[in-house]
């Protein structure tokens, strides 16, 4: 569990084929200038890698950037092999175009926050470290 919020350690992972990365980019150095461990995948990475790299890093957060349009396809089976490496604890949060209607089946599923263009990053660091509590 968490010590202390010095401690928070995010993974941020690009899901899918998406090749745009800026946004990404921005909240991992505004999360890692708010104090918390950022460790940033790149592009294009899979289910599988995210996961990986969850395990390997030892993140209390995945933030998930998909701007494709596969989230519903790609958060599910994110969700599934953390569940499935024993990471029940860590937090999933999301980013990108996200139509309003999915937003309420991916919180069922376990998404603990979904952030789209222009959200403040401060929002975002707030709702992590509260998440994280």
């Amino acid at each position: 569990m968490i010590n202390t919020q010095a401690n928070i350690r995010v993974l941020i992972a690009k899901a899918g084929l998406d090749g745009h990365d800026r946004g990404a980019k921005v909240v991992a150095r505004a999360l890692r200038d708010a104090g918390m461990e950022v460790i940033y995948t790149g592009l294009r990475q899979t289910p599988e890698m995210i996961t990986e790299a969850a395990l390997q890093e030892d993140v209390q957060v995945v933030g998930l950037s998909i701007l494709s349009g596969a989230h519903m396809t790609l958060v599910p089976k994110v969700l599934k092999l953390l569940r499935e490496q024993g990471m029940n604890n860590v937090r999933l949060f999301l980013g990108g175009i996200i139509p309003d209607d999915d937003k309420p089946e991916l919180t069922k599923l376990g998404v603990d926050g979904i952030y789209g263009p222009g959200t403040s990053t401060q929002l975002i660091i707030e709702d992590i470290r509260k998440a994280c509590q």
